[in-house]
């Protein structure tokens, strides 16, 4: 990787030597003899690496380490003096310098130290694009919403992650507590943590009491090693207990032990340990009537019910189906290589008026298919589930209906018993031009 490279030395000779040797590694210089004009090319350009010296004419170079990092949090800075000391090294380092060279340095010394600040600049650009591509294909990476009660909910939910309180996630299947739970973690103190998901209804309870708390080798047939389980894994982030309902009455006691005193052993080992852990748990059950009914211990979900956030179906917020489809797609069109434009006015209107029972999770299948599927410029009614729109059968000449709607049906039927355009053309005795346009005014 090439940097672009700020030197800022007073001494002609220096900023002319070290720039023909940076410019032999193939790294673009800009050299400047004062502070001033050094936080002028900082401010338009973006820099890599920044070579400083610490006497400089005007100003202290020291005093410029944090003016430039202020402008370019990303900037490599080196310091380099005639006059070294511990005592100039360690204030240059907490004043955010990664390194230090003394006068006189080698062209190998310069070689080297910008090889690993290269690599290091490599690593933190592939870390950012990564990190976009994550958030662009991830459907369920942001939250976003045009409904009032959703975005007070938002509110609220960037409330409690500030704090230590467990939370509790309700709603529906397929609303987006987990999107909510991650979202949680990630505005909290905890974010560099790590986060653990556990699924409860995913394992039987003494397997998932292993997942969840370790177990030590030979505590049961099959542990041939130590397991730290996942409690341990996650110190100092956040556990993410999802349906928690369906947590086994044993799990349930030693559950709601650890979240009083952070206290829990391992399966098969006596030995108490200690974690400091956040809990968010989740449930699509009301959880106060299956502990009225004796279905969960009561006194669990009184330490569950600290901070509760209900989230409601997505036929309650009619005004965000449009725009999650259209992200949907977005999202759908990168990953499957497709090129699809939007959705005909009918297509959306249908999306509009179901109900969706199965919530985001089930607006997020249907245009993942209707993508996969769809092979005209738009997205049109057939591309969707049966579910979402029931196919009535086709209209047919003599049918009380516009000629544009049998032709649009004979049209679609040509095109899908077809392997090209210059096929279906022909069969149907226009132009691949004329085609072309009645594609585009179908939406086929």
């Amino acid at each position: 990787m090439n940097l672009n490279i700020l030197i800022v030395d007073d001494e002609a000779n220096i900023r002319k030597t070290l720039a023909y040797c940076l410019e032999a590694e193939g790294h673009r210089v800009f050299a400047v003899s004062n502070a001033n004009d050094a936080l002028a090319e900082n401010s338009h350009r973006t820099l890599d690496m920044a070579f400083v010296d610490l006497r400089l004419r005007e100003k202290n170079g020291m005093d410029l380490i944090p003016a430039l990092l202020s402008e370019s949090p990303w900037i490599k800075i080196v310091v380099i003096t005639a006059y070294a000391s511990i005592e100039t090294a360690v204030e240059a380092m907490r004043r955010g310098a990664i390194d230090y060279l003394t006068k006189p340095y080698s062209s190998e010394q310069i070689k080297l130290l910008t090889q690993r600040i290269a690599r290091m600049r490599e690593l933190e650009n592939q870390v950012a694009s990564l990190k976009a591509d994550v958030d662009r294909i991830s459907p369920e990476a942001k939250i976003q919403t045009n409904n009032v009660a959703m975005k007070r909910l938002i509110e609220t939910a960037r409330k409690a992650a500030a704090s230590e309180a467990t939370v509790l996630l309700r709603g529906e299947s397929g609303t987006g507590k987990s999107m909510f739970a991650r979202a949680i973690h990630h505005w909290s103190p905890r974010a560099f943590k790590p986060l653990a998901v556990v699924a409860c209804p995913a394992m039987p309870p003494d397997l998932l009491e292993s997942e969840l708390f370790g177990h030590v080798k030979g505590a049961f047939t099959g542990a041939v090693r130590d397991s730290p389980g996942r409690i341990a894994a996650c110190e100092g982030g956040t556990l993410f207990l999802d349906e928690i309902s369906d947590l086994a009455p044993s799990l349930q006691a030693k559950l709601l032990r650890f979240i009083q005193e952070k206290e829990y052993e391992r399966v098969g080992d006596a030995r108490v340990r200690k974690a400091n852990v956040r809990i968010i748990a989740a449930s699509n059950t009301d959880l106060e009537k299956r502990a009225q009914e004796g279905l969960f211990r009561e006194d669990l979900f009184y330490r569950l019910n600290v901070i509760t956030l209900t989230l409601p179906p997505l036929r309650a917020r009619p005004e965000d189906i449009k725009p999650m489809a259209i992200d949907f797609l977005m999202v759908f069109n990168r990953i499957n290589h497709k090129s699809l434009l939007g959705f005909t006015d009918e297509t959306m209107n249908a999306l509009l008026a179901y109900q969706w029972p199965g919530n985001v999770r089930e607006l997020r299948n249907a245009i993942e298919r209707a993508v996969i599927l769809g092979n005209g410029e738009r997205i049109t009614r057939l591309d969707l589930p049966e579910s979402v729109t029931p196919v009535s059968s086709p209209p047919s000449p003599g049918d009380m209906v516009s000629l544009s709607v049998i032709e649009e049906q004979h049209i679609r039927r040509v095109l899908a018993a077809t392997s090209s355009l210059q096929e279906a053309a022909s069969i149907l005795g226009i132009d691949q031009a004329t085609l072309w346009r009645r594609r585009k005014t179908y939406g086929l």
